[in-house]
């Protein structure tokens, strides 16, 4: 074998060495000083907007998009003795509108649904494995999937009591006497610093909490 060829292939044995060395030191660093998921999303409280009495939806204005102050009237119930105003329960936009002119409303009924861009936060689940090591007001660090070139900074500010599969609509079923342990999930809310205003819920994230 050649003198150049052996250099060359020790040359590239040694940057193999080198990427491999330096990728495992990266995976520790980052898995000894960070709690990281992507299984986190960009979320904000809803809120249904609904009328208390019965009756013909008239100028409605609730379309998808469109922001309101508490108290602003978005709409009107006809009623045999006059009208009756539709208020924004919050302020907030329009993230879903369920509702038309002339359509028939009963009391109660979520006609749309408000949310306060101003106050979205992430909501994080994190594996019971990783749970000891997430605290009430550790800083996080946020990556949003539509924004990927800004990161947000963030704070834990609430644990759930409970792992995601209690409230599953299809809880696992262990009557045929076989047990497969899974991982369980626990939703961590997380408190945004600032965000961009492109952000909407339901936006993919990932998440590095600072242990």
């Amino acid at each position: 074998m050649s003198t150049k060829r052996m250099i060359l292939i020790n040359t590239v044995i040694f940057i193999v060495i080198a990427a491999i060395a330096i990728g495992g030191y990266a995976y520790y660093s980052e898995a000894a000083n960070y709690v990281k998921t992507d299984d986190a999303k960009i979320t904000g409280d809803l809120m249904p907007v609904t009328t208390d009495t019965a009756g013909k939806i008239t100028d409605w204005q609730g379309t998808v998009g469109k922001t309101f102050k508490k108290g602003d009237v978005i709409g009107k119930v006809a009623l045999p003795t006059g009208t009756k105003d539709i208020t924004a329960p919050i302020d907030g936009t329009i993230v879903q509108n369920k509702t038309n002119n002339e359509q028939l409303v009963a009391p109660g009924q979520p006609i749309a649904q408000m949310v306060d861009r101003n106050k979205l936060y992430v909501l994080a689940n994190i594996e019971e494995t990783s749970l000891e090591d997430v605290n009430i007001d550790q800083d996080v660090d946020i990556q949003v999937d539509a924004t990927s070139n800004s990161k947000i900074k963030g704070k834990v500010k609430e644990i759930g009591q409970t792992t995601n599969s209690v409230f599953s609509l299809l809880p696992a079923d262990q009557s045929s006497g076989t047990y497969t342990k899974v991982v369980q999930r626990i939703p961590v809310k997380i408190e945004l610093d600032s965000y961009p205003e492109e952000i909407v819920p339901g936006m993919n994230a990932t998440i590095w909490i600072h242990k």
